[in-house]
């Protein structure tokens, strides 16, 4: 995750461990939807193309479904971080209301994803930065494959170049990068600004209704289920980031008031510029170009757009590179704060949480994780198409975060009824258990569950990498957990001691959130007099 949005430096991790808070923050509606359109935003940039490849002339329907189910993943996180404004995301989530193992598998899932982050956005923004080949060398880009034996390393120069990036970023912030919430919010701006011209231009000036129909007619009329399943499953790449969430809500001051529309506003804005852009490149381009392109799409597409693409192209694949290479660093911020999270909850060692003693940088779960995503860059390297195994592994984390994530949701309905939410996700069903308390059941959540649930069958079911890597990554990360908690003399499949009401007190004060401080009071009171 990108830096807080005030633009004040990220606190340093304690030695050792021990709880570490972070100072509440007078963050703007503004601020706080620019710090998560800096993780989101970027998706798109990716997705496009890999999209396109699978889905073909139904890009648009892919997107469609995969954004519905992201919508209902944005209400339910939203309600979740608004009643639980703490830093950790899905993992404490599914940890408070499931417990200490399915937080660790949540925690696990997360760190996959944050690895994925690093080594896919590295790889997506040399790709666009490639778009500027033909004016260096004076042709396009051309993958020289080489032979190491019985293997094939496909696209060596590709792979050098993210790298060499990922090195970049790994002294970037051993050194004690901070990123400019500032920055941040202008790339930003000028990246929505970039994306909507490119949207309204493109529409005005050379979108072909007819060449769209022609595309989606000719897939219909040869649809393969594995391959529409194959690209709506890496549509959900084009809707990440969601973590970010509670991220802002961890340093917001009043963050019930904010996160809400925030969080909203975020959610349907890039589902609209997801499905503007599919519509967009069908009716601009075949699906094949951008397949032939799927390392660069949003600038190919923006410099096939007559009277701005001179300018267009080159300005998009530039904006490109940067967005994707802060992408990219957020993943090595983002392991190191959920690290920290999962050792302060005791689910890994406090040995991650180590800094160094003159930077205070935590040195080694930057250069783990940084590593770990190096190595899937090499790794994917030796496949077909890079962007395309990185994509598999993602999908199959964040599919499986996001499933912990609403069963969670639903679980704290009711073993947590009595946390005030200031957001509840909508169509909820009233309902009375037999103790008299009354509980809110969220239909729109077990919808949600659903379509996560088919999203996660799709990516089992077509993505032959990520059903192999992915299972194996998560029983890797239990072997740990095991030996570590036996270590620990803790329990593998119990949980240890947590004073939740105790915490939430502290979280709801440190938020300023004084009225629902007080309903939640109120509401601790009533409970103990009725089981008195």
């Amino acid at each position: 995750m990108s830096d807080p949005p005030s633009g004040a430096p990220a606190p340093a991790l304690p030695d050792g461990g021990g709880k570490g808070t972070e100072r509440r923050r007078d963050v703007t509606v503004w601020g706080s939807f620019m710090w998560g359109y800096a993780d989101v935003g970027a998706d798109i940039y990716v997705a496009l193309g890999l999209v396109m490849a699978a889905a073909q002339g139904a890009t648009s329907l892919a997107f469609g479904l995969a954004g519905l189910v992201y919508i209902l993943i944005g209400f339910g996180y939203t309600e979740l971080a608004s009643a639980y404004p703490v830093a950790g995301g899905g993992q404490y989530f599914a940890l408070r209301g499931l417990g200490d193992f399915w937080g660790f598998v949540a925690g696990a899932a997360l760190l996959l994803d944050y690895t994925i982050d690093i080594a896919l956005f590295s790889v997506a923004s040399v790709g666009y930065l490639n778009f500027f080949w033909p004016y260096l060398v004076g042709h396009a880009y051309v993958k020289h494959p080489i032979a190491l034996g019985p293997l094939t390393l496909h696209d060596p120069v590709l792979a050098f170049e993210a790298l060499a990036l990922i090195a970049a970023l790994i002294w970037l912030n051993i050194r004690g990068i901070k990123e400019s919430s500032w920055f941040n919010a202008i790339l930003g701006g000028v990246d929505i600004a970039t994306e909507s011209s490119i949207i309204i231009f493109g529409f005005l000036f050379a979108w072909k209704p007819s060449l769209l129909a022609a595309q989606w007619h000719a897939t219909m009329s040869h649809f393969s289920f594995h391959d529409f399943a194959y690209g709506s499953s890496l549509a959900i790449i084009s809707f990440v980031g969601l973590e970010s969430i509670s991220q802002a809500a961890q340093v917001t001051r009043r963050p019930a008031t904010i996160i809400p529309r925030t969080s909203i506003t975020l959610i349907f804005t890039v589902f609209i510029f997801a499905m503007a852009f599919s519509t967009l490149g069908l009716g601009v381009m075949p699906w094949q170009t951008f397949r032939d392109n799927i390392h660069d799409p949003v600038a190919v597409l923006a410099h096939h757009i007559p009277r701005i693409g001179m300018v267009a192209g080159p300005f998009a694949a530039f904006l490109g590179v940067t967005i994707l290479a802060i992408s990219a660093n957020s993943g090595i911020m983002s392991a190191s704060r959920l690290t920290f999270s999962m050792s302060r909850l005791r689910l890994v060692t406090s040995w991650l949480d180590k800094v160094h003693p003159r930077r205070r940088t935590p040195v080694r779960t930057i250069v783990l994780f940084s590593m770990i995503g190096a190595l899937q860059v090499l790794l994917s390297a030796f496949t077909p198409q890079i962007l395309d195994t990185l994509g598999n592994l993602y999908a199959f984390g964040a599919t499986l975060g996001y499933i912990l994530v609403f069963i969670s949701l639903i679980k704290l309905r009711f073993s947590d009824p009595v946390t005030p939410r200031p957001y509840r996700v909508p169509l909820n069903l009233p309902w009375t258990r037999k103790d008299g308390t009354r509980v809110s059941l969220p239909i729109l959540g077990f919808i949600g569950l659903l379509g996560v649930s088919m999203i996660f069958f799709e990516v089992v079911y077509t993505h032959r990498i990520g059903r192999i890597a992915g299972p194996t990554w998560v029983l890797l990360c239990l072997v740990y957990y095991a030996l570590y908690r036996r270590s620990q003399k803790l329990p593998i499949f119990g949980s240890v001691p947590h004073d939740w009401e105790k915490e939430q007190i502290e979280v709801l004060t440190s938020a300023e959130e004084f009225d629902l401080l007080e309903q939640y009071k109120h509401a601790l009171a009533a409970r103990d007099r009725k089981r008195t």
